[in-house]
């Protein structure tokens, strides 16, 4: 009777044990997880750049008869664009509109809205990394095609002179040079100047020296005269 309540405390021993164990080992793991570091949040551009990619996809799969990446051409991607004008909230003045080239019209007119130039433009740039991002080839992405360029070059055109809004390209600064970089022929000049004002204050300080020598030795008394 005694053997076998002892074999049961050991066994109870043992489970203890093991399940203590088990929880320390659960516990350092949980602790390794939380002493990883955390990859950081996708960027605003690139969580951007995610979603068109998958909408772009999803009109792929709904396109009739169905297209696949591979087979996708710069006319595909015109249809695109177009197919995008209807969830557009840019208003384009047409020719035959009052307010054709008015940049703030005064009052409302039936003009169609289409997607702006700098939406569509910031898109196909979005669209054009992440097809090579996701294994496409730079020589054969659709999204740099000749023909999507010359598309939007014109709906920059049309809209400009709808909207009677200039698109204007940025102009990039020029790199402004720090004070360690100087002009070489500057220092050049700053380096004779230099010289030529030591030169001349050494040309001066022995002249100096001549005439204080020159006026001591005229005040100087001769000695037969003392004694």
């Amino acid at each position: 009777m005694s053997a076998t309540v002892t074999a049961a405390s050991v066994n109870r021993s043992r489970c203890n044990s093991g399940n203590s164990s088990s929880s320390i080992s659960e516990n350092s793991i949980s602790n390794q997880e939380l002493s990883l570091p955390q990859p950081p949040p996708p960027s605003r551009y690139e969580s951007q750049k995610r979603r068109d990619w998958n909408t772009f996809g999803q009109y792929l799969k709904n396109h009739r008869p169905p297209l696949t990446l591979s087979r996708c051409s710069g006319a595909h991607i015109l249809e695109f664009l177009r197919y995008l004008d209807q969830f557009g909230k840019t208003k384009v003045h047409t020719t035959d509109c009052p307010f054709f080239g008015l940049p703030h019209p005064p009052a409302p007119c039936p003009c169609p809205l289409k997607q702006a130039w700098g939406s569509l433009d910031a898109l196909i740039g979005r669209l054009r990394a992440a097809f090579e991002e996701n294994g496409g080839h730079p020589e054969t992405n659709p999204f740099g095609a000749r023909a999507v360029r010359l598309y939007l070059r014109e709906v920059r055109d049309s809209q400009a002179k709808a909207r009677g809004i200039a698109y204007e390209k940025k102009k990039r600064k020029k790199p402004q040079q720090t004070g360690s970089q100087v002009n070489p022929t500057m220092r050049l000049e700053d380096d004779n100047n230099v010289h030529g004002v030591n030169d001349q204050s050494f040309e001066t300080s022995e002249a100096l020296v001549m005439a204080a020598s020159a006026d001591a030795r005229r005040s100087m008394i001769p000695l037969f005269v003392l004694n």
